[in-house]
């Protein structure tokens, strides 16, 4: 198989994106923009988020005990280019952000469109990315009065143009 085939395939999909956020009781923090995410189980309830071997936020998630999960809002750009290029090991991504600690200290972006944390269930490794399979115990969606309740989710075709921030 081609992977240009492979390609072509996916970009039909053009999926969510996802900041996902990890704090581990040492106080490190981390976040990094997700590509790869899906609820994978309906009884329970369960969702897996793929981190990249090579991203900071994958060593900070392996010594936390939840995840959150964030959409974004189409509109908020701003927030996967930050989370996306940057690299967690070398810059605090919080810093100037607007964000409070959710259930069992849990990093919430309060800009997001939706968020769900996940008490960190399973990994599974999947070559270059790990597959954290979470339980949900808390979620948020923004109320309808909410300007960006309205607003689509930003999706993989919209965050094309970020490069990856964590090294080679």
């Amino acid at each position: 198989m081609d992977d240009e085939d492979m390609a072509a395939f996916t970009a039909l999909a053009d999926p969510s994106v996802y900041v996902v956020t990890a704090a581990a009781a040492d106080g490190q923090r981390a976040g990094c923009l997700v590509g790869f995410a899906s609820q994978c189980s309906l009884q329970p309830v369960r969702f897996a988020v793929w981190l990249s071997k090579a991203n900071h936020t994958y060593r900070v998630a392996l010594a936390a005990r939840t995840l959150t999960v964030h959409l974004l809002p189409r509109n908020r750009h701003d927030l996967a280019t930050r989370f996306g290029s940057l690299c967690s090991a070398e810059t605090d991504k919080f810093d100037g952000l607007a964000w409070r600690e959710g259930p069992e200290g849990a990093l919430v972006l309060t800009d997001a469109l939706a968020w769900f944390t996940g008490r960190v269930h399973d990994r599974y490794d999947g070559g270059d990315h790990v597959a954290f399979v979470l339980d949900p115990i808390a979620a948020h969606t923004k109320a309808a009065a909410d300007d960006q309740s309205h607003q689509p989710a930003l999706t993989l075709h919209d965050a094309g143009d970020i490069t990856a921030g964590h090294p080679a």
